[in-house]
């Protein structure tokens, strides 16, 4: 019943998608939104098509999908311990989780002239930013994973007398695994986000970089190619992040 519902709403989805565009196409070729602002999306697809062609942006591409992975790796990996840490102890969770409640009203970008002082014009404080950006929700994710661990599992692991390190990986992080991997999922999109920002303003390549050097060069056909581009990574990688979420999710209810 599930998978046909799920069916259902992604053909409903692909409908939307599909007439949305259809309607923006038509738009743009009867002339009401001018070409100077926006291309047709079929051009966009065939500037795209041709960058990927011709590999003209191969070095920016790669670079920011390392950009990426680097900043959402090192999101998780440090998010999740510091949220094991501040779980483990009370007192020290108590005085930061208001700081990280209201993290996301600190403007972040603000601080780039300081990891450009730090680490110089590199991918370093283009990582830095990322993370900044990511990191914390991996550490609420950590945080509300841990505490939804059903007390039936604490009390089976105080029967079986098992140790921390054993009980940790045989029942705590299994039971919290579908909120860690929502937090993965966030700490990834963030981190695309502040990638894909940050190299508007601190970076020499990579793919924010040549949709800013396209902009000011009025070059509108490369520029929403790589903006396609970007909308098309966003979409598959949360899309498959999203399906493993979902299978989490649905056997943590079974």
């Amino acid at each position: 019943m599930n998978r046909r519902i799920l069916s259902r709403e992604g053909w409903i989805r692909l409908a939307v998608i599909v007439a949305s565009t259809a309607a923006f196409e038509a738009l743009c070729r009867a002339g009401f939104i001018p070409r100077t602002a926006v291309l047709p999306p079929s051009e966009m697809a065939t500037s795209l098509w041709h960058i990927l062609r011709t590999g003209e942006y191969n070095k920016d591409i790669l670079s920011t999908l390392q950009n990426v992975v680097a900043s959402a790796a090192l999101s998780v990996t440090f998010g999740f311990a510091f949220g094991v840490v501040l779980h483990a102890l009370p007192r020290l969770r108590a005085t930061v989780e208001p700081l990280l409640a209201s993290y996301y009203a600190i403007p972040t970008f603000m601080f780039y002239p300081v990891f450009i002082v730090v680490f110089g014009v590199s991918s370093r404080a283009i990582i830095a930013i990322a993370v900044l950006l990511s990191i914390v929700a991996m550490i609420a994710s950590t945080l509300t994973g841990l505490d939804r661990i059903p007390r039936v599992l604490r009390k089976t692991a105080l029967i079986y007398r098992m140790s921390t390190p054993k009980r940790a990986v045989l029942i705590d992080f299994p039971a919290a695994a579908p909120h860690l991997f929502t937090g993965i999922k966030l700490a990834f999109a963030y981190a695309f986000i502040g990638v894909i920002a940050s190299e508007f303003i601190l970076s020499g390549q990579g793919i924010g970089y040549a949709i800013a050097y396209a902009y000011n060069n009025f070059d509108n056909r490369n520029m929403y190619g790589l903006m396609l581009l970007v909308i098309l990574l966003a979409t598959a990688a949360n899309t498959a992040l999203d399906t493993i979420d979902r299978r989490l999710q649905n056997r943590s209810r079974r």
